[in-house]
């Protein structure tokens, strides 16, 4: 089936300045719904073409189905081109050129025993009269060659934005993966510069598309390290200049290549925070820290097309920006005053060190600096927040800020309480971070509420506190209850002593800062002692398990998503993978939930997507059979054509959690419901 054909172009008659014709909720905002979290955003993923000509984001007037919309920025109001998919949903477009867009689409597919979801990449131009692969299509040899090109996309390498026809992309397919091609995005021709190779790989390329930096794997007496390679400009030659080694768990990675040629950025963890540095070619050494910060984690470098660094990226309570550049800088610290945004203060307590130190971040909504043009006329700006979907602007020449769009205008702030970062001790004395999500005190009173404790996925990731897409917070405090999301230790993002404090702590310690997190809410007066739950997903999922059967009595029952149910499996997973071995199976282990499924003591949800492909919904499977041997209280709820991540799920899937959670809770959540 060809991409012209799955694709169409159409016009719809509406405007991005006056808005979307959805469907409003008639309901106050006691009443909002689960629908009304889950359809699809009215607007979102708003990006503006280099030479700020153009601006495309993703659209749904219906709330179901999704549609790419371009518009003028010089004429904002104009209905936009809108492209739309026959069969496949589309999931992003952003622009690769001044004219061309990449477009990412999804599909269900099904082959043999596989039943998942794959993804395409699609260039086309701003009419949509002219689709291409974004690497050009090859004849398969075999089945198993077939079925990897089917489900496999190249990964872009670099847009090349000094290069006004090509990008680079690198090679999945089976035969010749690893191969590295320019890409023409207006004929779809594709030239290979490099031939892939089994020993190297983490290719980076300059602005210019020169390959500049590449890794390779090895073994020093057995230990199994990541060796960093550069290409010496002058001779053509690739030459080593440090290792890091896998047992140590401290990756040094590129971050960019400075505009003077010898420097380039390295992304590593100095201290107990990760910091991004330069780094001397000539020298071979790290000449100092070109970013730190004192008790949050740098990310990336942000640079324009000639290289010179724009800002910083960090994550605080959420992804953050510390711009350099004296504009951008002025600009993002204007358009909050602009937009009503107000800030507060908090003390915060570096879990590694102790040190206090004053932080603010924005009052349950903040204004950022998204996407801008080259010469900057046209800046994109966000504002959202845990109590606001993102709201889309257009700042034209420093001075005109204009509303684009809202994602999720049937959804009052007012009705969605308030969200704070906070911090508590957990048992052993460890600080642990937790975002705290609380009810309208005008609607529900002071408390104390029915709670819920939401650990993360992962466990080697982290929350944010920015706008829930899966309404997994918002949603339930829209109806009362207090909501917490405890940090716990082997979360990644804060810190390496609390990440590693999480070692072979599944279900233990990781354990305890969950039920602390409990605790916390009681000692508050948020919540009611003997109406607490917990609900989590994937590793969270896993957490629900293990609260279900641990005699702590701290909650009414429990609800898993996507769970791990078998620890050794997972560990087993990680064994078969050489890097995986020495970096992450150590700090895998503690409580195997299946094997104790006969000491469930409390009520438990399992839900499961029948297409999830990082957590076989097997697990869940063999877990709720062993409650029924054991004749444990449980109900299990699979969910057809799910898959694990957010971007699997449809409306009628994430409607469908919400839903059943919340009937769950108030029906079959201990005596009486919670």
């Amino acid at each position: 089936m060809s991409a012209h054909r799955l694709l169409t172009s159409l016009v719809l008659a509406f405007s991005l300045s006056a808005g979307f014709a959805i469907a409003q909720s008639a309901a106050t905002p006691a009443g909002l719904t689960a629908r009304d979290f889950a359809r699809e955003p009215a607007i979102q993923g708003l990006s503006i073409s280099p030479n700020g000509k153009h601006l495309v984001g993703i659209v749904s007037p219906d709330g179901d189905t999704r549609y790419i919309a371009i518009w003028e920025t010089a004429n904002p109001g104009k209905a936009p081109v809108i492209l739309g998919a026959q069969k496949m949903r589309l999931m992003a477009a952003r622009f690769v050129k001044d004219d061309r867009l990449g477009v990412f689409a999804q599909q269900l597919f099904t082959a043999g025993t596989f039943a998942g979801h794959i993804s395409k990449i699609f260039l086309t131009d701003l009419k949509g009269e002219k689709w291409i692969p974004a690497l050009p299509e090859q004849k398969s040899s075999s089945e198993v060659e077939d079925f990897v090109n089917r489900t496999s996309n190249p990964t872009f390498l670099s847009r090349l934005p000094n290069d006004p026809n090509h990008v680079l992309v690198i090679d999945n397919r089976l035969d010749g993966e690893g191969d590295i091609y320019k890409v023409d995005v207006y004929k779809g021709s594709a030239e290979r510069l490099y031939r892939g190779s089994d020993k190297y790989g983490d290719y980076q390329a300059d602005l210019n598309g020169n390959l500049r930096a590449r890794s390779y794997i090895d073994f020093d007496n057995g230990a199994l390290f990541v060796g960093q390679q550069f290409l010496d400009t002058a001779t053509g030659q690739w030459e080593d200049h440090f290792r890091s080694y896998a047992r140590d768990r401290n990756l040094t990675e590129v971050s960019g290549f400075s505009e003077d040629p010898n420097i380039v950025y390295l992304s590593k963890r100095e201290k107990d925070k990760q910091g991004i540095y330069e780094y001397d070619l000539t020298e071979r050494k790290i000449i100092g820290p070109a970013f730190e910060h004192k008790v949050f984690e740098a990310g990336g470098v942000l640079q324009n097309g000639a290289g010179k660094v724009l800002g910083f990226a960090y994550r605080a309570e959420a992804p953050r920006v510390y711009w350099t550049d004296e504009k951008l800088a002025a600009i993002a610290k204007g358009i909050g005053p602009a937009l009503g945004v107000t800030n507060v203060s908090v003390e915060w307590i570096d879990p590694a060190s102790g040190t206090a130190a004053k932080i603010s971040y924005p009052d349950n909504a903040g204004a950022y600096v998204r996407d801008w043009s080259t010469d900057l006329k046209y800046v994109l700006v966000e504002k959202s927040g845990p109590n606001l979907a993102p709201e889309y602007y257009l700042l034209t020449d420093g001075t005109n800020l204009t509303l684009l769009g809202k994602s999720r205008p049937q959804i009052p702030g007012a009705a969605l309480g308030d969200s704070r970062l906070v911090q508590y001790k957990a048992r052993d004395g460890l600080v642990v971070p937790a975002f705290l999500h609380t009810p309208s005190r005008a609607r529900f009173g002071p408390g104390p509420y029915p709670g819920i404790v939401l650990p993360h996925g992962g466990p080697w990731a982290r929350d944010d506190l920015e706008w829930d897409i899966s309404g997994w917070t918002k949603y339930f405090t829209a109806r009362g209850y207090v909501v917490i999301q405890p940090q716990f230790r082997g979360s990644e993002g804060w810190g390496d002593k609390l990440n590693r404090a999480g070692d072979r702590q599944w279900g233990l310690a990781m354990q305890d800062d969950n039920d602390d997190a409990a605790k916390y809410l009681i000692s508050q007066g948020l919540a009611a002692p003997d109406r607490i739950a917990l609900f989590g997903y994937s590793y969270g999922g896993y957490a629900a398990m293990a609260a279900s059967i641990r005699p702590n009595g701290l909650y009414q029952c429990a609800i898993s998503g996507a769970g791990a149910a078998e620890i050794k499996r997972f560990q087993n997973e990680t064994f078969e993978n050489r890097f995986l071995r020495e970096f992450q199976r150590p700090t895998i282990g503690g409580l195997d939930v299946l094997s104790n499924a006969s000491k469930a003591s409390i009520p438990i949800l399992v839900y499961h997507g029948d297409r999830d492909r990082i957590v076989d919904i097997a697990e869940s499977e063999r877990f709720v059979a062993a409650l029924k041997a054991a004749g444990r209280p449980y109900r299990y709820l699979p969910i057809k054509d799910m898959g694990h991540t957010y971007n699997t799920m449809t409306p009628a899937h994430l409607e469908t959690q919400l839903v059943e959670i919340e009937k769950y809770l108030a029906n079959e959540c201990g005596p009486g419901g919670l």
